[in-house]
């Protein structure tokens, strides 16, 4: 079980990387480009649309593929992606190319979700998931503040170099570890899409998108913020951008704990907790120490939904789970394009930086909200459900 788990968390470090490494060079990436920071933000914002674009698409593309070349043909085009990115001319080619990178993104996560629970013993598929979710959130810690560093002294391009290399050493790892007897998809294209159309797989999905783009509205700039209203610049952005990765670890070693404990209860609690955090930080964020202690705590709070939302996609969708895992990545990331985008939008017509933990505050209450209302009506679907006849 450890080795299968261990490969596709390698895969994960390497897509974290790319993912998130652009935020920490947002300034020096945008004074190359000779694009302001809000235009580079939108690079976000990109990528995270091509997952959503890619998800299905490359969801039906593989459907009754064996999952195990899949899964090694996807970290070869996201390598392909991070190439195509440090050799960029233009903004446009970078796009483009983060683009190409995404459509990588929105399939691996969204099959090798399906992949990890398949290899763990009952009980523990939300662990698995957040052990796979594990290099994504080791990617903060270790990858993107050493990335950034790099970045900052030897040009952008080498971060993304850098994160090839890594996805070279994934593609290795995917192809010694994975057991060759990995199954293909079952359900059929079908069933797949039927499970798209159950309400509580809809529900799951929106409370994804809301989720996330709470956590990019802030994290998509935090930069910036940390440079002119913290007053951390230079390699303590770098640092403040490894306690936001140990804060995500944390979190989501959290969200799979809580995750096969009590998913929906749990969820709302996080989310409440995560708005409440973000407000605290509006307040605190001219003050380092403050600032740091919080940018801490809403980490730990925001990271922790992911892996028991992911959860609950692939639960409502029982005997077709790969489409609808698959598009809840691309709906993770369509609350990521939709958060860098509200928050762009905000900056540029007025807003002050620390006004967007308040935005995102806003945007954690109304996924809470929803996810009481899922909870509320599958506690009535069991209530309603006939009892099972006595035995003879």
């Amino acid at each position: 079980m450890g080795l299968p788990l261990f490969s596709l968390s390698v895969a994960a470090f390497a897509i974290g990387m790319t993912e998130f490494i652009i935020m920490g060079l947002l300034p020096e990436l945008a004074a190359d480009l000779r694009v302001g920071i809000p235009q580079a933000g939108f690079l976000v914002s990109g990528y995270a649309l091509g997952v959503v674009l890619g998800a299905p698409i490359m969801a039906v593309a593989t459907a009754r593929a064996p999952r195990r070349p899949v899964l090694i043909s996807l970290m070869g085009l996201f390598l392909l992606g991070n190439v195509a990115c440090a050799l960029a001319p233009s903004y446009g080619w970078l796009m483009a190319a983060r683009v190409l990178t995404a459509f990588a993104h929105a399939a691996f996560f969204g099959l090798g979700a399906v992949v990890a629970t398949q290899v763990v013993p009952p009980g523990r598929q939300a662990r698995a998931i957040a052990l796979m979710f594990m290099g994504l959130t080791l990617a903060n810690v270790l990858g993107v503040p050493i990335g950034t560093a790099i970045g900052q002294v030897t040009g952008w391009r080498s971060a993304f170099w850098g994160v090839a290399g890594i996805g070279g050493l994934a593609m290795l790892a995917l192809h010694l570890c994975l057991p060759r007897s990995l199954a293909r998809g079952t359900g059929g294209l079908g069933a797949e899409f039927r499970a798209l159309g159950r309400p509580q797989v809809q529900l799951a999905m929106l409370i994804s998108v809301l989720a996330s783009a709470a956590m990019f509205a802030v994290f998509t700039f935090i930069a910036p913020t940390l440079r002119t209203v913290t007053g951390i610049t230079g390699q303590g952005i770098s640092a403040v951008l490894l306690v936001i990765g140990l804060g995500m670890t944390i979190g989501n070693l959290l969200g799979g704990r809580l995750g096969d404990w009590r998913l929906m209860p749990m969820v709302i609690t996080l989310l409440l907790i995560a708005a409440a955090v973000m407000v605290a930080m509006s307040r605190v964020l001219g003050v380092p120490t403050l600032a740091v202690a919080a940018i801490l705590a809403w980490a730990i709070a925001i990271s922790s939904i992911g892996t028991p939302m992911q959860m609950r996609v692939i639960q409502m969708a029982p005997g077709a789970p790969n489409l609808a895992s698959t598009v809840n990545q691309g709906a993770f990331n369509l609350g990521n394009a939709g958060g860098a985008w509200i928050s762009g939008v905000a900056l540029t017509h007025g807003a002050t930086y620390p006004m967007l933990p308040l935005i995102a505050a806003g945007i954690a209450v109304l996924a809470a909200s929803l996810a009481a209302l899922s909870l509320v009506m599958e506690r009535r679907q069991r209530l309603a459900a006939p009892c099972p006849a006595p035995a003879a």
